[in-house]
């Protein structure tokens, strides 16, 4: 099945783009990091999932992982790292991959409790945690991949 693409210019003149390929109950889109293609890879994910029957709740909770995973790249690498996402219904569930170009760089948590008074971030991993306990992380072709998921 070809790549549709989808593009467009930010508010500060850079470009984004997103290049989706639907697979058997899913899709693999392939996308320099940005607000808007964030926005766009969510909106897929919610629109894909329901196709498949997956319920609402479920796909909430696949969209916020989509996002944490996608914006800890970011943080680490930078805007407009090219990243790999990955979303498909699985008879159990949700599966969740994230690929980032860098294969040494590992998510760590942060000394701070996320509920502590101190805490201004570090709330992702206890996210992922909860919502797709047993989460791994490996080495891939692109660098490295986060594998998650999500029970229905």
């Amino acid at each position: 099945m070809p790549y549709t693409f989808r593009r467009g210019d930010t508010s500060a003149g850079r470009m984004w783009a997103l290049a989706v390929r639907r697979r058997n109950q899913g899709f693999a889109a392939h996308l320099s990091a940005s607000v808007r293609s964030f926005r766009s890879v969510r909106a897929l994910t919610a629109e894909v999932l329901a196709e498949y029957d997956v319920d609402a709740d479920a796909a909430e909770s696949a969209q916020l992982v989509v996002s944490e995973l996608a914006g800890n790249s970011v943080r680490a690498l930078g805007d407009h790292v090219p990243l790999v996402v990955e979303v498909y219904a699985t008879a159990f569930g949700v599966a969740v991959n994230v690929h980032d170009p860098d294969p040494v760089l590992l998510p760590r948590r942060r000394a701070v409790a996320p509920d502590s008074a101190e805490a201004e971030s570090g709330w992702g991993l206890a996210l992922l945690d909860l919502l797709a306990p047993g989460w791994q992380i490996r080495r891939s072709a692109i660098g490295k991949q986060i594998r998650c998921h999500l029970a229905r």
